[in-house]
């Protein structure tokens, strides 16, 4: 059974910095593309950022996190994290980790039928 469990989030000032992890269990990570969603009170859940399979596929990123957020990953401890900087109020949210379904995939996208963790709250006040 996949688990994935989020960790890392909290309460900072606007311009403070955050790094969230997602540990996985039950599969080994580097075969699979993985990512960071987030939805806000009264908004839909939106892509952060993603990152291929270890052997391909590139990272990508929401324009609105594009130089301030970092999506890497680590085979050996079987997670990934995110990197948060110059966080904005308009980054409050609960951050969501997705791993792919599918492994291998180059061209990944990621739905309701990927493995999602329980979400950990990211507030930055102004």
């Amino acid at each position: 059974q996949v688990q994935l469990v989020e960790s890392g989030g909290g309460l900072v000032q606007a311009g403070g910095s955050l790094r969230l992890s997602c540990a996985a269990s039950g599969r080994t990570i580097s075969a699979y593309a993985m990512g960071w969603f987030r939805q806000a009170p009264g908004k839909e859940r939106e892509f952060v950022a993603g990152i291929g399979w270890s052997g391909g596929g590139s990272t990508r990123y929401a324009e609105s996190v594009k130089g301030r957020f970092t999506i890497s990953r680590d085979n050996a401890k079987n997670t990934v994290y995110l990197e948060m900087s110059s966080l904005k109020p308009e980054d409050t949210a609960v951050y969501y980790c997705v791993l792919d379904r599918a492994a291998y995939r180059t061209n990944y996208r990621f739905g309701s039928s990927d493995y999602w963790g329980q979400g950990t709250q990211v507030t930055a006040s102004s």
